[in-house]
Protein backbone atom coordinates (compact mmCIF):
# COMPACT_ATOMS: atom_id res chain seq x y z
CA UNK A 1 0.00 0.00 0.00
CA UNK A 2 1.37 3.47 -0.98
CA UNK A 3 1.27 5.79 2.28
CA UNK A 4 1.15 9.71 1.39
CA UNK A 5 3.65 10.36 4.42
CA UNK A 6 7.05 10.19 4.41
CA UNK A 7 7.27 7.85 7.18
CA UNK A 8 7.83 3.91 7.54
CA UNK A 9 5.22 2.27 10.18
CA UNK A 10 5.34 -1.44 12.17
CA UNK A 11 3.75 -3.85 10.78
CA UNK A 12 -0.10 -2.88 11.89
CA UNK A 13 -3.03 -5.27 12.62
CA UNK A 14 -5.24 -3.85 9.75
CA UNK A 15 -2.30 -3.16 7.06
CA UNK A 16 -4.01 -3.22 3.50
CA UNK A 17 -7.37 -2.25 4.20
CA UNK A 18 -8.93 0.48 2.85
CA UNK A 19 -12.17 2.23 4.01
CA UNK A 20 -13.84 4.87 1.99
CA UNK A 21 -15.49 6.87 4.86
CA UNK A 22 -18.60 8.96 5.11
CA UNK A 23 -18.54 9.43 8.59
CA UNK A 24 -18.70 12.41 10.65
CA UNK A 25 -18.99 13.70 14.14
CA UNK A 26 -18.41 11.03 16.91
CA UNK A 27 -20.63 7.95 16.55
CA UNK A 28 -18.70 7.29 12.87
CA UNK A 29 -15.76 9.20 12.60
CA UNK A 30 -14.74 7.63 16.14
CA UNK A 31 -14.87 4.43 14.46
CA UNK A 32 -13.07 4.73 11.59
CA UNK A 33 -10.38 6.57 14.04
CA UNK A 34 -10.32 2.87 15.52
CA UNK A 35 -9.27 1.32 12.32
CA UNK A 36 -7.00 3.97 11.04
CA UNK A 37 -4.91 3.60 14.37
CA UNK A 38 -4.41 -0.19 13.67
CA UNK A 39 -3.23 0.78 10.28
CA UNK A 40 -6.29 1.13 7.96
CA UNK A 41 -6.29 3.11 4.89
CA UNK A 42 -9.18 5.34 6.23
CA UNK A 43 -9.96 7.45 3.20
CA UNK A 44 -12.21 10.03 4.66
CA UNK A 45 -14.66 11.81 1.68
CA UNK A 46 -15.97 15.33 2.28
CA UNK A 47 -18.22 18.44 0.15
CA UNK A 48 -15.77 20.53 -1.42
CA UNK A 49 -18.89 23.44 -1.65
CA UNK A 50 -20.27 22.90 1.53
CA UNK A 51 -17.46 23.79 3.60
CA UNK A 52 -17.45 21.63 6.37
CA UNK A 53 -21.18 21.39 6.54
CA UNK A 54 -21.31 17.46 6.36
CA UNK A 55 -19.16 17.52 9.74
CA UNK A 56 -19.77 20.27 12.07
CA UNK A 57 -16.97 19.58 14.41
CA UNK A 58 -14.83 20.83 11.30
CA UNK A 59 -15.31 24.39 12.16
CA UNK A 60 -16.33 25.26 15.98
CA UNK A 61 -14.92 25.25 19.51
CA UNK A 62 -12.83 23.94 21.38
CA UNK A 63 -10.07 25.24 18.71
CA UNK A 64 -6.16 23.43 18.06
CA UNK A 65 -3.77 26.24 19.59
CA UNK A 66 -4.53 29.60 18.76
CA UNK A 67 -6.32 28.45 15.05
CA UNK A 68 -9.96 29.39 13.86
CA UNK A 69 -12.16 27.83 11.49
CA UNK A 70 -12.76 24.56 9.03
CA UNK A 71 -9.04 22.83 9.78
CA UNK A 72 -9.00 23.97 13.68
CA UNK A 73 -12.00 22.27 15.37
CA UNK A 74 -10.42 20.53 18.29
CA UNK A 75 -13.08 17.82 18.26
CA UNK A 76 -12.57 17.09 14.71
CA UNK A 77 -9.10 16.58 14.90
CA UNK A 78 -8.91 14.51 17.65
CA UNK A 79 -11.75 12.13 16.42
CA UNK A 80 -10.01 12.16 12.87
CA UNK A 81 -6.06 12.00 13.43
CA UNK A 82 -4.76 9.00 11.19
CA UNK A 83 -7.34 9.26 8.13
CA UNK A 84 -6.93 10.87 4.74
CA UNK A 85 -9.31 13.49 3.36
CA UNK A 86 -10.47 14.22 0.23
CA UNK A 87 -13.36 15.94 -1.46
CA UNK A 88 -16.50 14.92 -4.04
CA UNK A 89 -19.28 17.19 -5.47
CA UNK A 90 -21.67 14.14 -5.55
CA UNK A 91 -23.54 16.40 -7.65
CA UNK A 92 -21.25 16.23 -10.38
CA UNK A 93 -21.53 13.01 -12.11
CA UNK A 94 -18.24 13.38 -12.69
CA UNK A 95 -17.32 13.35 -8.88
CA UNK A 96 -19.86 10.07 -8.65
CA UNK A 97 -17.71 8.48 -11.84
CA UNK A 98 -14.48 9.00 -9.23
CA UNK A 99 -16.55 7.68 -6.11
CA UNK A 100 -17.33 4.16 -7.99
CA UNK A 101 -13.28 3.82 -8.82
CA UNK A 102 -12.28 4.87 -4.86
CA UNK A 103 -15.08 2.23 -3.96
CA UNK A 104 -13.84 -0.73 -5.96
CA UNK A 105 -10.43 -0.30 -4.43
CA UNK A 106 -11.96 -0.37 -1.03
CA UNK A 107 -12.77 -3.20 1.27
CA UNK A 108 -15.56 -1.17 3.38
CA UNK A 109 -17.63 2.04 2.74
CA UNK A 110 -18.45 3.39 6.32
CA UNK A 111 -21.23 5.97 7.35
CA UNK A 112 -23.56 7.88 9.50
CA UNK A 113 -25.73 9.90 7.89
CA UNK A 114 -29.30 9.73 8.36
CA UNK A 115 -31.38 6.79 7.07
CA UNK A 116 -31.65 7.65 2.92
CA UNK A 117 -28.81 9.72 2.07
CA UNK A 118 -26.74 6.92 0.51
CA UNK A 119 -29.78 5.81 -1.27
CA UNK A 120 -30.30 9.53 -2.44
CA UNK A 121 -26.64 9.95 -3.28
CA UNK A 122 -27.15 7.13 -5.78
CA UNK A 123 -24.70 5.00 -3.57
CA UNK A 124 -27.02 2.29 -1.30
CA UNK A 125 -26.28 -0.60 -0.66
CA UNK A 126 -27.62 -2.53 -3.97
CA UNK A 127 -25.46 0.05 -5.81
CA UNK A 128 -22.40 -0.57 -3.91
CA UNK A 129 -22.61 -3.80 -4.27
CA UNK A 130 -22.76 -3.66 -8.42
CA UNK A 131 -19.41 -1.58 -8.41
CA UNK A 132 -17.99 -4.52 -6.03
CA UNK A 133 -19.93 -7.19 -5.25
CA UNK A 134 -17.75 -8.46 -2.03
CA UNK A 135 -18.18 -4.79 -0.11
CA UNK A 136 -18.53 -4.27 3.43
CA UNK A 137 -20.93 -1.39 3.76
CA UNK A 138 -21.80 0.00 7.46
CA UNK A 139 -24.94 2.57 7.81
CA UNK A 140 -24.90 3.68 11.59
CA UNK A 141 -27.40 6.49 12.69
CA UNK A 142 -29.48 7.21 16.19
CA UNK A 143 -32.49 5.05 14.63
CA UNK A 144 -30.61 2.42 11.98
CA UNK A 145 -31.87 2.18 8.17
CA UNK A 146 -34.75 -0.30 8.92
CA UNK A 147 -37.56 -0.60 11.19
CA UNK A 148 -40.61 1.35 12.09
CA UNK A 149 -38.04 4.48 12.77
CA UNK A 150 -35.73 4.76 10.51
CA UNK A 151 -36.65 7.77 9.13
CA UNK A 152 -36.46 9.70 12.52
CA UNK A 153 -33.48 11.77 12.68
CA UNK A 154 -31.09 11.65 15.80
CA UNK A 155 -28.45 13.68 17.60
CA UNK A 156 -26.28 12.27 20.84
CA UNK A 157 -28.95 12.93 23.48
CA UNK A 158 -32.04 12.26 21.65
CA UNK A 159 -30.53 8.64 21.00
CA UNK A 160 -29.64 8.53 24.92
CA UNK A 161 -33.12 9.62 25.89
CA UNK A 162 -35.17 7.02 23.49
CA UNK A 163 -33.07 3.85 24.54
CA UNK A 164 -34.00 4.47 27.99
CA UNK A 165 -30.85 5.14 29.43
CA UNK A 166 -31.36 8.88 30.38
CA UNK A 167 -34.51 7.70 32.81
CA UNK A 168 -31.91 5.66 34.63
CA UNK A 169 -29.68 8.36 36.07
CA UNK A 170 -30.29 11.18 38.71
CA UNK A 171 -30.73 11.70 42.35
CA UNK A 172 -34.34 11.20 44.18
CA UNK A 173 -37.16 13.61 42.98
CA UNK A 174 -35.26 15.18 40.48
CA UNK A 175 -35.47 14.93 37.31
CA UNK A 176 -33.91 12.53 34.74
CA UNK A 177 -29.75 13.76 34.16
CA UNK A 178 -28.81 11.80 31.56
CA UNK A 179 -25.10 10.33 31.70
CA UNK A 180 -23.38 12.92 29.23
CA UNK A 181 -23.51 14.59 26.18
CA UNK A 182 -23.40 12.43 23.09
CA UNK A 183 -22.46 9.28 24.96
CA UNK A 184 -24.46 7.38 22.67
CA UNK A 185 -22.38 8.50 19.93
CA UNK A 186 -19.10 6.81 21.75
CA UNK A 187 -20.96 3.49 22.04
CA UNK A 188 -21.91 3.97 18.80
CA UNK A 189 -18.19 4.03 17.37
CA UNK A 190 -17.05 1.32 19.50
CA UNK A 191 -20.15 -1.10 18.36
CA UNK A 192 -19.19 0.46 14.82
CA UNK A 193 -15.27 -0.80 14.72
CA UNK A 194 -15.91 -4.12 15.86
CA UNK A 195 -18.67 -4.91 13.18
CA UNK A 196 -16.32 -3.67 10.28
CA UNK A 197 -14.05 -5.95 11.79
CA UNK A 198 -16.48 -8.53 11.98
CA UNK A 199 -18.00 -8.34 8.38
CA UNK A 200 -14.14 -8.08 7.09
CA UNK A 201 -13.57 -11.35 9.50
CA UNK A 202 -16.60 -13.33 7.54
CA UNK A 203 -15.70 -11.86 3.82
CA UNK A 204 -12.05 -13.23 4.25
CA UNK A 205 -13.82 -16.85 5.30
CA UNK A 206 -16.54 -16.92 2.89
CA UNK A 207 -15.75 -14.31 -0.29
CA UNK A 208 -19.34 -12.72 0.92
CA UNK A 209 -19.69 -8.51 1.22
CA UNK A 210 -22.68 -7.46 3.53
CA UNK A 211 -24.36 -4.61 4.87
CA UNK A 212 -23.98 -3.68 8.76
CA UNK A 213 -27.15 -1.54 9.78
CA UNK A 214 -26.24 -0.02 13.11
CA UNK A 215 -28.94 1.68 15.27
CA UNK A 216 -27.31 3.86 18.72
CA UNK A 217 -30.30 3.10 20.14
CA UNK A 218 -29.85 0.16 20.43
CA UNK A 219 -26.17 0.34 21.21
CA UNK A 220 -27.12 2.47 24.62
CA UNK A 221 -29.85 -0.17 25.00
CA UNK A 222 -27.00 -2.56 26.07
CA UNK A 223 -25.94 0.00 28.78
CA UNK A 224 -28.61 -0.38 31.26
CA UNK A 225 -28.87 -4.47 31.65
CA UNK A 226 -29.25 -3.73 35.85
CA UNK A 227 -32.27 -1.74 35.29
CA UNK A 228 -33.91 -4.24 32.16
CA UNK A 229 -33.62 -7.38 34.12
CA UNK A 230 -34.85 -5.66 37.85
CA UNK A 231 -37.69 -4.64 35.42
CA UNK A 232 -38.27 -7.82 33.95
CA UNK A 233 -37.99 -10.19 36.45
CA UNK A 234 -38.51 -8.22 39.47
CA UNK A 235 -41.17 -5.92 38.00
CA UNK A 236 -39.18 -3.14 39.48
CA UNK A 237 -39.33 0.49 38.32
CA UNK A 238 -36.43 2.54 37.74
CA UNK A 239 -37.92 5.51 39.46
CA UNK A 240 -39.34 4.60 42.18
CA UNK A 241 -39.40 5.87 45.79
CA UNK A 242 -35.61 7.11 46.57
CA UNK A 243 -34.57 5.60 43.16
CA UNK A 244 -32.72 6.64 40.80
CA UNK A 245 -29.36 7.80 43.08
CA UNK A 246 -26.77 7.93 41.03
CA UNK A 247 -24.45 8.98 43.90
CA UNK A 248 -24.94 5.32 45.22
CA UNK A 249 -24.20 1.91 44.34
CA UNK A 250 -27.70 -0.25 44.25
CA UNK A 251 -26.06 -3.16 42.71
CA UNK A 252 -24.46 -4.48 44.97
CA UNK A 253 -25.78 -2.57 47.68
CA UNK A 254 -22.64 -0.70 49.54
CA UNK A 255 -22.53 2.38 52.07
CA UNK A 256 -20.90 4.90 51.97
CA UNK A 257 -20.26 4.76 48.39
CA UNK A 258 -20.50 7.98 46.12
CA UNK A 259 -18.62 11.82 45.70
CA UNK A 260 -17.69 13.89 48.45
CA UNK A 261 -16.43 17.43 48.23
CA UNK A 262 -13.58 18.22 50.29
CA UNK A 263 -11.28 21.24 51.03
CA UNK A 264 -11.53 23.88 48.46
CA UNK A 265 -13.84 25.28 45.46
CA UNK A 266 -15.33 22.51 43.35
CA UNK A 267 -13.07 19.40 44.98
CA UNK A 268 -14.38 15.92 45.12
CA UNK A 269 -13.59 12.70 46.22
CA UNK A 270 -14.76 9.32 45.41
CA UNK A 271 -15.00 6.35 48.29
CA UNK A 272 -16.58 3.19 47.66
CA UNK A 273 -16.61 1.10 50.67
CA UNK A 274 -17.62 -2.37 49.43
CA UNK A 275 -18.35 -4.35 53.05
CA UNK A 276 -18.22 -4.70 56.47
CA UNK A 277 -14.26 -5.11 56.39
CA UNK A 278 -13.58 -2.33 54.25
CA UNK A 279 -15.92 -0.10 56.70
CA UNK A 280 -13.36 -1.23 59.59
CA UNK A 281 -10.63 -0.01 58.11
CA UNK A 282 -12.79 3.00 56.89
CA UNK A 283 -13.18 3.89 60.29
CA UNK A 284 -10.13 3.83 61.36
CA UNK A 285 -9.06 6.50 59.01
CA UNK A 286 -11.76 8.26 59.58
CA UNK A 287 -10.75 8.39 63.77
CA UNK A 288 -13.91 10.36 64.73
CA UNK A 289 -16.44 8.69 67.22
CA UNK A 290 -19.53 8.80 65.16
CA UNK A 291 -17.61 6.25 62.96
CA UNK A 292 -16.45 3.63 66.35
CA UNK A 293 -20.39 3.61 66.84
CA UNK A 294 -21.77 -0.33 66.86
CA UNK A 295 -24.92 1.09 64.17
CA UNK A 296 -22.20 1.72 61.54
CA UNK A 297 -21.00 -1.68 61.31
CA UNK A 298 -22.89 -3.87 59.60
CA UNK A 299 -23.78 -3.12 55.80
CA UNK A 300 -27.61 -3.82 56.27
CA UNK A 301 -27.82 -0.94 59.28
CA UNK A 302 -25.53 1.61 57.20
CA UNK A 303 -27.70 1.01 54.24
CA UNK A 304 -30.73 1.95 56.04
CA UNK A 305 -29.51 5.23 57.95
CA UNK A 306 -27.73 5.74 54.32
CA UNK A 307 -29.06 9.27 54.00
CA UNK A 308 -27.38 10.13 57.87
CA UNK A 309 -24.28 8.45 56.98
CA UNK A 310 -23.31 10.11 53.94
CA UNK A 311 -24.08 13.58 56.21
CA UNK A 312 -21.74 12.54 57.96
CA UNK A 313 -18.80 11.38 55.80
CA UNK A 314 -19.43 14.36 53.96
CA UNK A 315 -19.01 17.06 57.16
CA UNK A 316 -15.42 14.68 57.98
CA UNK A 317 -14.22 15.35 53.83
CA UNK A 318 -14.91 18.76 53.28
CA UNK A 319 -11.75 20.31 54.95
CA UNK A 320 -9.21 17.32 53.93
CA UNK A 321 -7.17 17.59 50.94
CA UNK A 322 -8.46 15.22 48.13
CA UNK A 323 -5.53 13.79 46.74
CA UNK A 324 -4.30 13.42 50.57
CA UNK A 325 -7.33 12.07 52.01
CA UNK A 326 -7.54 9.45 48.79
CA UNK A 327 -4.22 8.25 49.75
CA UNK A 328 -4.74 7.39 53.22
CA UNK A 329 -7.48 5.31 52.61
CA UNK A 330 -5.89 3.32 49.62
CA UNK A 331 -3.02 3.30 51.79
CA UNK A 332 -5.16 0.70 54.21
CA UNK A 333 -7.02 -0.60 51.47
CA UNK A 334 -10.19 1.27 51.20
CA UNK A 335 -11.02 2.30 47.42
CA UNK A 336 -10.92 6.00 46.46
CA UNK A 337 -9.76 8.44 44.05
CA UNK A 338 -9.66 12.27 43.76
CA UNK A 339 -12.19 13.32 41.22
CA UNK A 340 -9.90 14.77 38.18
CA UNK A 341 -10.87 17.34 35.81
CA UNK A 342 -9.66 16.54 32.47
CA UNK A 343 -6.57 18.62 32.14
CA UNK A 344 -5.51 16.93 35.41
CA UNK A 345 -6.31 13.40 33.61
CA UNK A 346 -4.50 14.24 30.82
CA UNK A 347 -0.93 16.20 32.03
CA UNK A 348 -0.81 15.26 35.56
CA UNK A 349 -2.77 11.58 35.71
CA UNK A 350 0.68 9.18 35.08
CA UNK A 351 -1.66 5.94 34.84
CA UNK A 352 -3.02 7.81 31.68
CA UNK A 353 -0.51 10.34 30.17
CA UNK A 354 0.74 7.85 27.96
CA UNK A 355 -3.14 7.70 26.16
CA UNK A 356 -2.49 11.81 25.11
CA UNK A 357 -0.35 12.16 21.70
CA UNK A 358 0.98 15.09 19.85
CA UNK A 359 0.11 14.39 15.93
CA UNK A 360 0.95 16.69 13.62
CA UNK A 361 -1.32 18.61 11.55
CA UNK A 362 -0.35 20.20 8.08
CA UNK A 363 -1.79 23.72 8.82
CA UNK A 364 -2.46 24.05 12.49
CA UNK A 365 1.03 22.41 13.51
CA UNK A 366 1.21 19.84 16.93
CA UNK A 367 -2.29 19.10 17.84
CA UNK A 368 -2.72 16.71 21.26
CA UNK A 369 -5.34 14.41 20.69
CA UNK A 370 -6.59 10.97 22.25
CA UNK A 371 -5.09 7.23 21.55
CA UNK A 372 -6.23 4.28 22.25
CA UNK A 373 -6.95 2.65 25.35
CA UNK A 374 -5.68 -0.88 24.75
CA UNK A 375 -1.79 -2.03 23.52
CA UNK A 376 -0.57 -5.01 21.51
CA UNK A 377 2.58 -6.73 21.91
CA UNK A 378 3.18 -7.18 18.12
CA UNK A 379 0.51 -4.75 16.00
CA UNK A 380 0.15 -1.79 18.41
CA UNK A 381 -1.65 1.35 17.36
CA UNK A 382 -0.06 4.50 15.59
CA UNK A 383 -1.49 7.78 14.95
CA UNK A 384 1.11 9.37 12.59
CA UNK A 385 -0.54 12.09 11.62
CA UNK A 386 -3.26 14.70 12.60
CA UNK A 387 -6.86 14.74 10.74
CA UNK A 388 -6.53 16.10 6.74
CA UNK A 389 -7.72 19.37 5.53
CA UNK A 390 -10.68 19.77 3.64
CA UNK A 391 -9.33 18.37 0.08
CA UNK A 392 -5.75 17.55 1.54
CA UNK A 393 -5.00 14.06 -0.11
CA UNK A 394 -6.61 14.80 -3.27
CA UNK A 395 -3.50 14.24 -5.41
CA UNK A 396 -2.79 10.50 -3.70
CA UNK A 397 -6.23 9.27 -4.16
CA UNK A 398 -7.28 10.64 -7.41
CA UNK A 399 -3.54 10.49 -9.06
CA UNK A 400 -1.69 7.29 -7.25
CA UNK A 401 -4.28 5.52 -6.46
CA UNK A 402 -6.45 5.74 -9.43
CA UNK A 403 -4.62 6.61 -11.54
CA UNK A 404 -5.69 10.20 -13.16
CA UNK A 405 -2.84 12.49 -14.53
CA UNK A 406 -2.09 16.11 -12.21
CA UNK A 407 -3.90 17.90 -15.46
CA UNK A 408 -7.05 16.03 -15.08
CA UNK A 409 -7.14 17.11 -11.33
CA UNK A 410 -6.10 20.35 -11.63
CA UNK A 411 -9.25 20.51 -13.79
CA UNK A 412 -11.80 18.63 -11.69
CA UNK A 413 -10.67 21.03 -9.17
CA UNK A 414 -10.84 24.63 -10.93
CA UNK A 415 -14.46 22.88 -12.15
CA UNK A 416 -15.51 22.06 -8.47
CA UNK A 417 -15.44 18.75 -9.18
CA UNK A 418 -13.33 17.78 -6.31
Amino acid sequence: MTVPVEETFEPQALNGIRICDFTGQLAGAGATKILAAFGAEVIRVEDPTNKGKWDILRGIPPWVGNERGLEAGGAFNNHNAGKLGITLNLRDERAKELLRELVSISDAVTENFAAGVMERLGFGYDELREIREDIVYVSNNGFGSTGPYSSFKSWGPIAQAVSGLTFTSGLPEQPPAGWGYSFMDHTGAYYMATAVLMALLHRRRTGEGQWVDLACIEAAGTLHGTATLDATVNGRAMRRSGMPNSNRSQSPRMAPHGIWATQGENQWIAIAVRDDSDWHLFAEVVNEPWAQEQKWRSAVDRLRAEDELEQLVAAWTAPQDRHALAQQLIDVGVPAAPVLRPGERIDSDERTSDLWITVDHSEVGPARVEGLPVRLSETNWSLSHGAACLGEHNSYVFGQLLGHDEQEINELAEEGVI
